[in-house]
């Protein structure tokens, strides 16, 4: 999905998590995930013995702009010291393994690091070899694993995924944006007014029209009516329009086609005579 604005202030979480890359072995996925990472604000590039080196030119047209976090990356030597300055670290695998570790779902593990980062505690994501993922060692410096829930006989993700789903998950912990809105791009709502000379409008002609034929049934089909449109959220714009349609389909087209059917029926009465 495109939706970049350059206008748009620059969203950074320098407290959010470090992204650690064990071993990654192509630049385009670490470019990859450096897109993943700035999608959501974070920057903490760490690349531990990457297999082609760094910097790596392939990083750059896979990071499609993210270009503040490769700049920023920093290569490491072992895990150790990569994480040396965090204080709570999580290990990304979907294999089991043989040590009693915690395992949490990307959603647990993002409010853990969001309660941490919010006392000032340094956290961190751990990611492996794109072919074999964590070894056990890293595994161990980790606090707990964070497994995500997949499709048991085809539990593998890719790199970028993988950081994209948790980045995601940090993002959501802290972001204030309602579960759904709809845009009013300058529009006014409807006001009670404004709905009831609708109300008003569509009834008296569809009296005229003999919609409501059963007296007994008048009051249920105009509540049904009305609170068709209340659930609407219907805007200004919007009753105005639908006046309009209910006056058109009321006169048949307007004054114009009145006249012509009332001249029409003249000349067909005229021809009667003849």
């Amino acid at each position: 999905m495109a939706g970049t604005n350059s206008l748009e202030n620059k969203m950074l979480h320098e407290d959010g998590p470090a992204i650690i890359l064990i071993g990654a072995q192509l630049g385009e996925n670490i470019g990859k995930a450096a897109r993943a990472m700035y999608n959501f604000g974070l920057t903490d590039l760490r690349l531990v013995a990457p297999r082609d080196g760094w910097p790596n030119p392939d990083a750059i047209p896979a990071a499609a702009g993210a270009d503040i976090v490769l700049d920023k990356a920093r290569v490491y030597d072992s895990t150790a010291e990569a994480i040396a300055d965090l204080n709570y670290v999580y290990a990304t695998t979907a294999r089991r393994r043989d040590m009693i570790k915690t395992v949490v779902t990307p959603r647990k593990c993002a409010g853990l690091m969001r309660g941490y980062s919010d006392i000032g505690q340094k956290v961190g994501l751990l990611f492996g070899p794109e072919k074999a993922g964590l070894k056990n060692d890293d595994v161990a410096l980790c606090d707990a694993i964070v497994s995500v829930p997949l499709n048991p006989s085809f539990a593998s993700i890719n790199l970028a995924q993988a950081v994209i789903v948790m980045a995601y998950e940090w993002f959501q912990t802290g972001a204030d944006q309602p579960d759904h809105f709809t845009p009013q791009l300058g529009t006014t709502p409807a006001s009670s007014e404004d709905l009831q000379k609708l109300f008003d409008h569509m009834e008296d002609e569809l009296t005229e029209a003999g919609y409501f034929r059963h007296d007994q049934r008048r009051s249920t089909m105009k509540r049904n009516l009305r609170n068709i449109f209340k659930r609407s959220e219907l805007t200004h714009e919007e009753v105005s329009t639908l006046r309009g349609v209910v006056k058109a389909l009321a006169t048949g087209g307007g004054p114009g086609w009145i006249a012509e059917k009332a001249e029409l029926a003249k000349k067909m009465k005229d021809n009667g005579r003849k």
